[in-house]
């Protein structure tokens, strides 16, 4: 069975589960473009993962959800533990069957990784050959793995109301353009996409080429599946739909993601990446159970209203504006150097990123528990 597994995964390199391993020859992955030995896992937040100190006070630079894993999935993880020398061929079933059933969708229509990264690597081996069409700002993970491979990647500027601007997108894709990602809700400025206007973009420019949708954050929407791009991928679209339990599940130290299209592109996407077998046994039971724990989610999701409510308010109290979030995070411009502002505040313990867009020095914080926004506050009104 590893035997297997090594020559459908193209692990030509011993078995080490990463890029450069799994790449390093170069004609077992045709169609990607570039160096695929430069194929490193690429993360927009990588330097403020590195840069942050261990006691730090308030975390809110990584859109993580300090409300969970719940209580079920912790259980699921001690009851796994004295099975972890066995490999989880089972409990990766049973997880796709779950997700399977749940969405309505057909067989070999899910494929599992470890979070929705290297599924985002994988679509940007996979397209890498032509052009990629997306926003800016937008989420930078494919997009900056994409230009490491030496694919030429279009950003076009969002709308003024801060969401992907469709129809400017559409006005640019050609016979090259092998690939449109879409971040929705976007990060970082948490913003949504009109939902008719996003799904019938999706359904002309489908049939032209291939429409990534991210939709890492579509939890926190009030009716995700409603909002979710998954019903037009069971109409037959050439769409493919990426999701995490990293967010509102509490997984991002997990690793437990997954990508949603047609069988014959998903068995495509699965040549440039490990998939299930890159998640380990006690993570996979973990997500069984919390999957779709309806009481765990609406609990993380009303305390993560709580404190984005405690967020606003500082902000308006200190005279700052700040962009509607749709997301567990918030975005709003600064009144000074953004770097600067990000090095203060992490002198006070507190993490959050900046950006620089529209000429504007931006401010991005994730929400986090109540004690954390306070932690913010108090650090923010030394410096506003």
């Amino acid at each position: 069975m590893r035997r297997a597994f090594l020559k459908k995964s193209a692990l030509l390199t011993g078995g080490l589960i990463s890029l450069p391993a799994v790449f390093n020859n170069a004609n077992a992955a045709p169609e990607a473009a570039g160096n695929i030995q430069d194929a490193h896992f690429y993360h927009p937040d990588q330097v403020a993962f590195e840069t942050t100190p261990p006691d730090i006070v308030a975390r809110l630079l990584a859109n993580e959800n300090p409300f969970g894993p719940s209580a079920k999935a912790k259980k699921a993880i001690i009851e796994s533990i004295d099975l972890a020398y066995q490999y989880p061929m089972k409990s990766v079933k049973e997880l796709e069957q779950k997700i399977t059933e749940y969405e309505g969708l057909g067989n070999n229509q899910i494929l599992l990784g470890s979070g929705s990264s290297p599924l985002l690597a994988a679509a940007a081996l996979l397209f890498g050959k032509g052009t990629i069409v997306s926003a800016n700002p937008t989420y930078d993970a494919m997009l900056g793995q994409a230009e490491k491979l030496g694919t030429k990647v279009i950003k076009v500027p969002l709308t003024a109301e801060y969401a992907f601007d469709l129809d400017a997108m559409e006005k640019v894709i050609d016979s090259n353009t092998s690939l449109v990602y879409i971040c929705n809700p976007n990060n970082p400025t948490a913003t949504v996409t009109d939902n008719a206007k996003l799904k019938a973009f999706c359904e002309r420019v489908s049939k032209k080429t291939t429409v990534f949708v991210d939709e890492a954050y579509i939890d926190y929407l009030e009716n995700p599946q409603d909002a979710s791009l998954i019903g037009s991928i069971k109409k037959g679209q050439n769409i493919l739909v990426a999701r995490t339990f990293s967010k509102l599940y509490g997984f991002a130290g997990l690793r437990v993601g997954y990508i949603v299209g047609l069988p014959d592109l998903i068995n495509k996407l699965s040549l440039y990446t490990a998939g299930p077998w890159s998640i380990s046994s006690l993570a996979l039971n973990a997500a069984i159970v919390a999957f779709q724990d309806k009481e765990f989610l609406q609990s993380a999701f009303s305390k993560t209203m709580e404190s984005k409510k405690f967020l606003y308010e500082t902000l308006k109290t200190e005279g700052y504006e700040y962009i509607p979030s749709s997301a567990n995070f918030v975005m709003f411009p600064l009144k000074m150097d953004g770097p600067r502002f990000a090095e203060e505040m992490m002198k006070r313990g507190v993490g959050i990123r900046s950006w620089k867009f529209n000429g504007k020095d931006w401010c991005r914080v994730s929400i986090g528990k109540m004690e954390e926004m306070q932690a913010f506050a108090k650090a923010f009104k030394e410096l506003s």
